[in-house]
């Protein structure tokens, strides 16, 4: 007799689980039932690299052409392997922690990528690749988790706002921010703005995250709402999360959700433009699942062989999103070998800079937590500056006697 299925089926699917909690057969159900993502996928690459045309999003790529795919390629080879950078320098005690973005590449960037100069981007604590395609030195990420700095960057010069690390509470930002948008006149037509929130799966049991939806809904905000469902809020199935696949949420908020191949960085770039350009054009907000897989732990702290299986990652390894690329790419005749080599060449480089950075990353003196707490001086916290570096100083002068 087969195992009851740890979700709420849909009609005609059978009964869902009733237990308390689920055994794992009812989990591997579960995950089984969820890992091509659904009929309502929208794709453009398959895993083999093979393009699927789309009557509805085709016109939002056709100015991808060899070159720009070719561009997007090396976006995410750079990315990932600055991340497998900072991961070995984590283990090697020059980071506090790592949060590695491994195997969500495409989503970042394809996303990252479909935004303009005048958006802004609200990310949690895993949006390196959006980072660096808002232009965001990557040597200004490694302060945080270093933990020597807040974040190193001008969010209103870059549109990318600094990590979020409560869960969910970014998305509470990225909602008022949007409102401000709209109340200003920025949307109505092309040259409007729009804003984009990225969290997890995960974060969606959060009621930070429904408030912010109840807001952006009522108030027509153009808030593009990004989660990358990459099937574990940390040592939790996706299942565990929602009775039915999270872009469905959308509908009781009163707004669109669509589910994309988050492993295809030309259908993330695709479905980011149009609901970009509908939070633009004032038909916002839009919530868009980007269906992914989270291939290495969710921080350095985190073991997920204690959890997870480990045929389920390697079924997601055929689905790489950067190996389809690379597939497309010399299937089609528009890179050759020599292509692939360079661009290695670059990553290795790029991530042997970031290494040189920070294990020579400046120490910042102890004033620098006061630094840009607020815009203008305040007589109190110039108090507690003093105050503090007057205690410091106790220290010194007791160690010279």
């Amino acid at each position: 007799m087969p195992s009851e299925q740890w979700t709420h089926p849909e009609p005609g699917d059978g009964p869902a689980a009733v237990a308390a909690q689920p055994s794992p057969e009812q989990v591997i159900a579960g995950l089984r039932a969820t890992s091509e993502g659904g009929a309502e996928l929208t794709q453009l690459l398959t895993p083999e690299g093979e393009r699927v045309p789309s009557p509805q999003f085709d016109k939002y790529v056709e100015d991808v052409d060899a070159e720009a795919l070719r561009g997007l390629y090396r976006d995410m080879v750079l990315v990932r392997r600055a991340d497998r950078e900072a991961n070995a320098m984590q283990r090697q005690g020059q980071l506090g922690i790592w949060v590695p973005l491994l195997g969500q590449e495409a989503a970042q960037i394809g996303s990252g990528r479909a935004l303009k100069a005048n958006d802004m981007a609200f990310p949690s604590y895993r949006e390196h690749g959006v980072a660096y395609a808002r232009g965001v030195d990557m040597k200004d990420l490694l302060g945080i988790f270093r933990c020597t700095d807040h974040s190193g960057w001008d969010y209103q010069q870059h549109g990318f706002h600094p990590y979020t690390i409560v869960i969910g509470n970014q998305v509470l930002n990225a909602a008022g921010y949007a409102m401000g948008q709209k109340f200003e006149g920025k949307v109505g037509d092309d040259d409007g703005e729009a804003t984009i929130c990225y969290f997890g799966d995960g974060a969606t049991s959060q009621g930070d995250v429904h408030e912010g939806f109840v807001w952006a809904a009522v108030y027509d905000a153009p808030l593009v709402f990004f989660c990358q469902n990459n099937q574990w809020a940390i040592s939790e199935p996706t299942e565990r999360q929602s009775r039915l696949p999270l872009y469905q949420r959308a509908r009781g908020y009163g707004f669109p959700g669509i589910r994309v191949d988050g492993n295809d960085v030309l259908a993330c770039l695709a479905v980011s433009r149009w609901a970009l350009d509908e939070c633009r054009h004032g038909n916002g907000p839009v919530l868009i699942e980007a269906f992914t897989y989270r291939m290495d732990a969710h921080t350095t702290t985190d073991d997920p062989t204690r959890y997870r299986l480990s045929d389920e990652l390697e079924e997601w390894k055929l689905k790489d999103p950067i190996e389809r690329v690379r597939a497309y790419l010399a299937r089609g005749g528009f890179a050759d070998q020599a292509f692939f080599d360079k661009i290695q060449e670059e990553a290795d480089a790029f991530a042997a800079d970031l290494r040189e950075y920070t294990f020579n990353m400046p120490e910042p003196p102890p004033e620098r937590i006061f630094s840009n707490v607020y815009a203008e001086g305040n007589p109190v916290l110039d108090a507690q500056r003093e105050e503090f570096l007057s205690y410091l100083d106790g220290f010194v002068s007791a160690g010279e006697h």
